[in-house]
């Protein structure tokens, strides 16, 4: 499965820049380098780097449980790589408008599959709202996650208290709703005939 294939890869690469920091240095997203010497794979090698073990966890794990169903879908679709397509998509739509806004700035950098991986969850939400979904031991329905993820995600956003790319989660978000809506518009219609009939 294209799921596991990414998760093996990305957890390899993440590994190994743990302790290989030219490693790191050549993957994560560093603006200057893309605007200066085109080093344009930096749009996507940076989600196949984390910050620590934790955020690599969080990541590949969320990946993991909702990534299966994706696949199929995005599979009957697209065909084998179609997942693949998508989940490099959410890459690059996740961190473009950062990269933007930030591409004349030495100092940032960014890293790790968050976007990617909101993508995906985002994409889960629409073919399945009422699935339940464990946050912090807290079971709730899927559709109630993303509304608290999507709120949480745009005030963090704008307070700017941490050093997590709240940005890319939103971009990401959007991109995994919008890209499997143009895919297969009836798509909404089952979400909105789901959302009708809860089944908590």
């Amino acid at each position: 499965m294209l799921t596991l294939a990414i998760i093996a890869v990305t957890c390899v690469v993440s590994f190994l820049a743990f302790n290989k920091p030219k490693l790191m240095d050549d993957l994560i997203l560093w603006p200057p380098a893309i605007q200066r010497h085109r080093e344009y794979h930096r749009l996507v090698t940076y989600g196949l780097v984390h910050a620590d073990f934790g955020h690599l966890l969080f990541n590949m794990l969320t990946l993991f449980f909702f990534g299966r169903l994706i696949e199929q879908f995005y599979t009957a679709e697209l065909g084998r790589l179609g997942f693949l397509l998508f989940y490099i998509g959410g890459l690059v739509a996740s961190i473009l408008p950062t990269y933007l806004k930030n591409r004349r700035n030495p100092n940032y950098h960014s890293l790790g599959a968050s976007g990617a991986v909101s993508a995906v969850l985002f994409a889960f939400i629409l073919l399945s709202p009422w699935s339940r979904i464990i946050v912090f031991v807290l079971p709730m329905p899927a559709i109630l996650y993303a509304v608290l993820y999507v709120g949480y995600s745009i005030y963090m956003d704008r307070v700017g208290r941490d050093n997590i790319n709240h940005s890319a989660h939103l971009w990401g978000a959007a991109y995994g709703v919008v890209f499997t809506l143009l895919i297969e518009p009836r798509v909404f219609t089952h979400f909105l005939a789901l959302l009708m009939n809860p089944r908590l």
